[in-house]
């Protein structure tokens, strides 16, 4: 067998490993990033860590030239890019795993941030806020009594 024949023999094993069921290649998500107006990213650090708890983590110096910035959680990291022609993602939306919903919702009430509570997920406790921009964030819990 030639080398080029183990390269494609290697590829057709990936290709057929990828599509087998119950096999993913997929471990995790490592960020989700949101799109932002520019000049908004105090607006975005107030909501993010002000009232979330996350962290604010330094962007890498060739991307902090974009402005923008990174925030940090157990288990979650939410990037917020400057787009010049933005417009919030209101449907769309990342859903944000929490372990006291009602806690959190009184709190981002407290904050003059409106929540808006659902009860369309079997087994789970969720409601919806926007961002500061206005992007939709949705806030989601599994429901004990379920």
């Amino acid at each position: 067998m030639t080398t080029s024949d183990n390269a494609a023999s290697d590829s057709a094993a990936a290709d057929n490993a990828a599509a087998a069921p119950g096999h993913s290649l997929v471990v995790g998500l490592h960020h989700l990033q949101l799109a932002i107006p520019p000049e908004t990213e105090d607006a975005c650090r107030a909501f993010w860590v002000g009232l979330l708890g996350l962290t604010e983590v330094p962007k890498p110096a060739p991307l902090a030239a974009r402005g923008g910035a990174w925030f940090r959680g157990a288990g979650i990291e939410i990037h917020v890019g400057v787009t010049a022609d933005f417009v919030p993602a209101t449907k769309a939306h990342p859903a944000v795993l929490v372990d006291d919903p009602d806690a959190l919702a009184a709190r981002l009430t407290a904050a003059g941030t409106a929540v808006t509570w659902a009860h369309d997920f079997p087994g789970h406790r969720h409601f919806y806020v926007a961002d500061p921009v206005g992007n939709r964030i949705e806030f989601i819990a599994p429901d004990p009594a379920a």
